[in-house]
């Protein structure tokens, strides 16, 4: 029975390793860039050792993007759930997720919503158009929350300000990820202030 315990504990640390390792050259590379084989090599384990816990390469996609998720949860969602209400709970959505994505260097929603842009009837572009809405969703929520708290503007567009916060973090993304630019995070977080100041109401001050 022992024997069986450390052999189940040792498959499942493999596949924690494979799907950190898959998770990592995602970020760096692109999903398209993932093969079962590369993996393997990375790991310095055989490459039928990678399909026996993953199985094909779309099922190594899914497993990365289910982790992505579950970090991204965990990392920039759930700590702004502790917060009120309204904007405290934006601003630390959107701080967590700027601060997240410069470490990592890339968010597999955006970095995904480019590599598939142009690709049709994809389970993929599909799997990461239903996290990007998902996403927009809760920031919308949050949005919408601080404007029954009379934390912003009456006449704020919670869409237009979702596809602003966006446009922010795809020029986080490009200048930390293109152009390399040590400042880029700093830029963008000044930006939010300058943003998120034109929206909030004269008669809020937290």
């Amino acid at each position: 029975m022992d024997t069986v315990i450390t052999r189940t504990a040792k498959s499942e640390l493999t596949l924690a390793a494979i799907v950190d390792t898959a998770l990592d050259m995602a970020a760096n590379e692109g999903l398209e860039s993932l093969s079962l084989g590369e993996v393997a090599k990375r790991l310095n384990i055989s490459k039928s050792g990678v399909f026996s816990r993953v199985g094909s390469r779309e099922a190594l996609q899914q497993a990365v993007l289910d982790e992505f998720d579950r970090r991204f949860v965990e990392e920039i969602f759930k700590p702004a759930m502790a917060l009120p209400r309204g904007l405290p709970r934006l601003n630390k959505m959107i701080r967590n997720w700027l601060q997240r994505t410069n470490n990592d260097v890339s968010c597999l929603y955006i970095a995904g919503a480019f590599e598939y842009d142009d690709v049709v009837d994809s389970p993929m572009r599909d799997r990461i158009k239903k996290n990007i809405l998902q996403w927009r969703g809760m920031l919308h929520r949050t949005i919408e929350q601080a404007l029954e708290e009379g934390q912003l503007r009456p006449d704020t567009d919670p869409q237009q300000l979702v596809f602003e916060l966006y446009c922010l973090m795809v020029g986080l993304m490009h200048d930390a990820r293109f152009l390399r630019d040590p400042q880029a995070l700093e830029r963008v977080q000044t930006a939010y202030d300058r943003l998120i100041s034109t929206y909030r109401s004269f008669n809020y001050h937290g």
